[in-house]
């Protein structure tokens, strides 16, 4: 019997899990801690997928968590559009890392289009974390992609990422907006707990860097 379409945000939460600790199990293929241990928010789209109906461009859905209150928040449900004209690849797997408290709020918004509301840069991986130090000082958004197990620093000027409230109210029973989730007023569900889980491990959400 196929799963039940209640099922989908369970699947997605896993493989976003997946895809972060398979990206980080390579330390000099990864994503530095350094910046990830300074970052604000971090959003995975795990094995983004080509849409026909999606005029132009391939369509992904994520998740979204943000450091509040000495931990991090239960998982924001976003999608994103228009990511074609960057990757041709059949599935790609998505890394954000939000860098500072206005990029946080781009992403608590019900929509925003990254290089145009928050400005945005290729991510370093591996030990090169010191590479372009004045992007990355600039930046509000850092970008990286995963296409057949290649990972590097992406582009993704242009890609319009919102609220995915369909899928939202799946995963908590009822609609809800971003600042609702993030500040704390959701708890956690049982399905996302793997996510958060695997995120404290490999970033808790008390240690802060100044990196």
């Amino acid at each position: 019997m196929l799963p039940a379409q209640e099922d989908m945000p369970d699947r997605t939460l896993r493989s976003a899990a997946d895809t972060l600790y398979e990206i980080m199990a390579a330390p000099d293929r990864a994503i530095p801690r350094g910046l990830l241990n300074r970052a604000e928010c971090i959003v995975i789209v795990p094995g983004m997928k080509k849409a026909a109906f999606v005029v132009g461009g391939e369509y992904g859905r994520g998740f979204a968590l943000c450091r509040t209150a000495g931990r991090w928040s239960a998982p924001v449900r976003l999608a994103g559009g228009s990511f074609g004209v960057q990757f041709g690849a059949d599935s790609t797997d998505i890394v954000l890392l939000v860098m500072s408290e206005r990029g946080m709020q781009r992403v608590l918004s019900d929509k925003f289009k990254i290089g145009v509301d928050a400005a945005a840069a290729a991510g370093p991986v591996g030990r090169d974390a010191t590479a372009d130090t004045d992007i990355l000082m600039r930046a509000e958004i850092l970008s990286w992609s995963r296409t057949r197990g290649l990972f590097a620093g992406a582009a993704l000027d242009g890609t319009v990422v919102e609220h995915d409230g369909g899928e939202t109210v799946k995963l908590y029973g009822g609609p809800m907006n971003n600042h609702e989730i993030i500040a704390g007023t959701a708890r956690v569900p049982e399905a996302a707990y793997i996510l958060v889980r695997e995120l404290h491990e490999i970033a808790p959400a008390g240690v802060r860097s100044n990196y």
